[in-house]
């Protein structure tokens, strides 16, 4: 049987493996995946903890979550195509040259 304990494990996995990828990715796209690894670990965590309590506040936290990811990413994939046609890359080393 899949216990509580399990959920949080695959939380907790997922997301150590998106701060590996906040840390190591140079580039921006990337790095938008990996935060959205990062977020979605956190909503199984919610999720599963409010399932095992019997209380709706997780999931509805999980919910709001969500929809916020989803804010970020429109606006940020539209940044990112921005940046894109300005530039050419998405490269971090090559922003360098973006420091006042």
């Amino acid at each position: 049987m899949i216990g509580l304990s399990h959920y949080l494990i695959l939380a907790a996995i997922l997301f150590a493996i998106g701060i590996v990828g906040v840390i190591r990715r140079k580039n921006l796209l990337m790095l938008f995946f990996a935060t959205e690894i990062m977020l979605n670990a956190a909503n199984i965590a919610f999720a599963a903890i409010s399932s095992y309590t019997g209380d709706l506040g997780g999931q509805m936290f999980a919910f709001f979550i969500i929809a916020v990811a989803a804010s970020e990413v429109a606006v940020g994939l539209g940044l990112l195509i921005l940046i894109y046609r300005k530039y050419g890359t998405l490269d971090l080393d090559n922003f360098t040259m973006l420091k006042g």
